[in-house]
């Protein structure tokens, strides 16, 4: 569980002064480059479009872990637009509150069913 955590701190880090660093050097502009990808067909559309599926499976599994409860939901948003840059700082909290159970961590503190 160490090393997975400090995994998660070295994405959140990493990614953090990446997308700083991009910002500085690009802007904000980043849906129309994104989506412009895909809409192009090119292989970094191919990238852009895959990594929008990883999102999308991140943001269901964000709710499902919390029973499409309304904070279910909006984590689910949060991991879908923030990925890594969310998904990390949120692993490696929940990885705490769970005492390292991965069990917990994967599925939450109650599921029985």
């Amino acid at each position: 569980m160490t090393v997975f955590r400090i995994l998660l701190g070295i994405f959140t880090i990493a990614i953090l002064l990446f997308t700083g660093l991009v910002i500085q050097n690009h802007g904000w502009n980043l849906f129309p480059v994104f989506f412009g990808d895909i809409a192009a067909m090119t292989w970094a559309g191919q990238f852009n479009f895959d990594f929008m599926c990883f999102l999308t499976l991140s943001g269901l599994w964000l709710a499902w872990r919390h029973r499409f409860s309304m904070v279910g939901i909006i984590l689910g948003i949060m991991g879908f637009f923030g990925g890594i840059m969310f998904l990390a700082p949120y692993l490696l909290i929940m990885s705490f509150k769970s005492n390292g159970d991965m069990n917990e961590l994967l599925l939450g503190d109650y599921r029985g069913d």
